[in-house]
């Protein structure tokens, strides 16, 4: 039996949860319904990209290239910078249903490239402009354009040419169920050097802030006999205590993953470190935004470098429950990654045909990670959001005669596949159901449970 085949079966008879770790972090949450408290029903207006920095999330967390557990207390997802750009890069930009000449419409490039059924072997590339992101352009020109127009693309911005942009690789290989190796490499597809920020990040979703009584995690730097923070201490996890160890030096920054109410609604918040600390210390050089204490409910691995042309940047991360000296860490690091790629290709030799070309045999594989890849934690209650929490001020009365007002029974927290985690970041049984197809070649038991879960009174 295949190494991939093995982790397949230990997970079905449940004596290994391979499957409790994966790419289940959303890359859009904003302007979702689930996030809409208004009493219009204008969810694109309601919670914005602009407010997505600064603003917590009630259902569910997203990222760039990320990772979560199947029940999302615990995120981890890159952030980036070029030092040129108005805000930190934390989350795919796109343009909202209202915006776009054609609709709702991501404006980014970014690509699943590999992904075992287990999420053994993951490899995920984002392209990143060393010129600002055109946030405003793409905005302006799209709204500009009829229907009967083309879509304005990053590409038409002109923010590529010269090949001015980083390729930055995220890959992720499982040592165990609990012990996750992440890698990180940017290579610098320009002709002069440029500038890099790598900020690797992990937090909290946040669970205590809508139910009074509801314990609240931390995120502890602990630190070598030099001072240096070498690990990141997680408690308040269900599944218990993880550690985020770090490779080099890198300055971390702390900060809760609580809304910045000052800036958006001018009130006072929970915290005096807020969502978008970490974004105002890297981007506006205010490090008073983020805690001088090495604790917290959101912290980011600052790492900083300038990559010569032609040249690469890469960092290493490790995801565990094991408490280990640093200098342990990293020591099978290379080894494991190289053990899961080469099971990751005996894995499927075994399942794209033979007699396809190498160019057949690359595409059907990338088919399968777009579909690994595009799982998700989808996390809806509707009573919840339709009577409102008992921390926040009561819902609009409008909403209980609006949207979903006859789904009251509808309770959803679970692993769903998605037509698409930026687009369309819900479930529909159609997408869903036409996905299991080729899911069931590679993860019969994925697929079947998928199917079930739509048949549930729940659902």
């Amino acid at each position: 039996m295949k190494a991939e085949e093995k982790r397949l079966l230990e997970s079905r008879i449940r004596t290994v949860h391979w499957k409790r770790w994966g790419p289940y972090l959303a890359e859009r949450a904003w302007g979702t319904v689930r996030e809409d408290y208004s009493k219009d029903g204008a969810a694109w207006e309601y919670f914005s990209h602009d407010h997505a920095r600064s603003r917590a999330y009630r259902w569910n967390e997203d990222g760039i290239g990320g990772i979560c557990d199947r029940h999302q207390s615990i995120c981890f997802a890159l952030a980036l910078h070029n030092g040129r750009d108005a805000i930190l890069k934390e989350r795919m930009f796109g343009l909202t249903g209202n915006e776009g000449n054609h609709g709702e419409d991501v404006k980014e490039l970014y690509y699943y490239l590999d992904s075992t059924p287990t999420h053994s072997f993951m490899r995920f590339l984002y392209k990143y402009p060393q010129a600002a992101f055109p946030y405003g352009k793409l905005v302006d020109e799209s709204r500009r354009r009829g229907r009967s127009e083309p879509e304005y693309e990053l590409l038409d911005t002109g923010v590529f040419d010269d090949n001015r942009y980083f390729d930055v690789f995220v890959e992720y290989a499982k040592a165990g169920v609990e012990d996750i190796l992440v890698k990180i490499t940017a290579h610098n597809r320009g002709p002069d050097a440029a500038p890099l920020h790598l900020l690797p990040t992990i937090w909290f979703r946040n669970t205590w802030s809508w139910c009074e009584g509801t314990p609240k995690p931390v995120i502890q730097g602990e630190s070598n006999e030099d001072g240096k923070i070498f690990r990141l201490r997680l408690d308040g996890a269900p599944y218990g205590m993880r550690f985020l160890y770090l490779d080099g030096e890198p300055r971390v920054l702390f900060t809760e993953n609580e809304t910045n109410n000052e800036r958006l609604f001018g009130q006072p918040s929970a915290s005096p470190f807020v969502k978008d600390g970490i974004n105002d210390a890297v981007v506006d050089g205010r490090l008073d935004a983020v805690s001088e204490a090495p604790v917290g409910t959101k912290a980011a691995a600052w790492y900083r470098a300038v990559v010569p042309p032609g040249g690469s940047f890469e960092i290493r991360l490790r995801l565990s429950d094991r408490e280990v000296p640093r200098e342990q860490a990293f020591g099978d690091f290379q080894s494991l990654f190289d053990l899961r790629k080469r099971e990751a290709d005996e894995f499927y030799q075994g399942v794209i045909p033979e007699e396809l070309t190498d160019d057949a045999k690359n595409v059907m594989r990338q088919a399968f990670a777009g579909l690994m890849w595009s799982k998700q934690f989808y996390h809806y209650v509707v009573e919840d959001w339709l009577q409102g929490d008992e921390t926040a001020p009561p819902p609009p009365r409008e909403r209980l005669s609006g949207r979903n007002k006859a789904w009251p029974h509808l309770y959803n927290a679970d692993i769903l596949s998605m037509p698409d985690k930026w687009e369309y970041p819900w479930y529909a049984a159609w997408d869903l159901a036409f996905h299991c197809l080729p899911i069931a070649l590679v993860d019969s038991d994925f697929a079947k449970e998928q199917l079930l879960l739509l048949l549930r009174e729940w659902y």
